[in-house]
């Protein structure tokens, strides 16, 4: 069964909104225990998509089910410890790392979360405000694992750091995948999609254009549109 569907999934908003890009018609499907990359063009609809499947975006048409249930019939807060998010940017919420890690689950045990993504367990007891770009998105995604989320759901995690940090956070995406999370990335970074995902995932101008195994779509494109976007014409 597929982790998430999207049957015919349209979005539609007034002009000038902050999440001003539409999708139309889009029908795929995301498997469990696996790397997804979506990518495309900026602008396409790539970050529109992975907000529908948190809930932070509903559909004006379609539906989509995540486990074969309609997403609308999960209450938003048990979604939420089902489908954690990490936004682009770091964005911490409390003064220490310990306090904003446990601001998701107040028992939390920190010190494993950190050490779950490649962090010492002493990191726990720093402040947040002195933290680098690449220390702060391992502290977001130590507080994402808190509630066991069974998919993680990435906008972009690396596009803001440098090579080294961004290298940090791929090797815990790796091996949270390779412990048997799902994980969604959007990446605008097409090299990072080959080395991190099993499937990908192609939107062009609102449309779901091409998908399936990495390797196929990103090595042997069959839409001509996919082969413009990767430059393969």
């Amino acid at each position: 069964m597929a982790l998430f569907e999207l049957s015919g999934v349209t979005v539609t908003r007034p002009r000038g909104s902050e999440h001003s890009h539409p999708l139309t018609g889009v029908s795929t499907t995301i498997d469990g225990e696996r790397c997804t990359a979506v990518v495309g063009p900026s602008g396409a609809g790539k970050s529109t998509l992975l907000r529908l499947l948190d809930r932070l975006e509903e559909p004006s048409h379609g539906e989509v089910r995540y486990k074969g249930e309609p997403l609308r019939s999960y209450e938003v807060t048990e979604l939420r410890r089902r489908v954690g998010f990490v936004q682009q940017l770091p964005v911490l919420l409390g003064v220490t790392v310990r306090e904003d890690v446990r601001t998701a689950r107040a028992d939390a045990d920190v010190e494993a979360l950190l050490e779950r993504v490649g962090l010492r367990a002493d990191f726990a007891d720093r402040f947040t405000a002195e933290l680098s770009g690449g220390e702060g998105q391992r502290v977001c995604l130590a507080r994402a694992l808190s509630v066991e989320p069974e998919v993680l759901l990435l906008d972009e995690p690396t596009s803001a750091l440098d090579r080294k940090a961004a290298q940090q956070v791929e090797a815990v995406i790796r091996g949270l995948v390779a412990g048997g999370m799902a994980a969604v990335i959007v990446t605008h970074d097409l090299a990072q999609a080959e080395r991190l995902a099993d499937d990908v995932i192609v939107v062009v101008e609102g449309q779901v254009i091409e998908s399936g195994p990495s390797y196929g779509v990103l090595g042997a494109p069959q839409d001509e549109r996919t082969k413009l976007f990767l430059g393969r014409t």
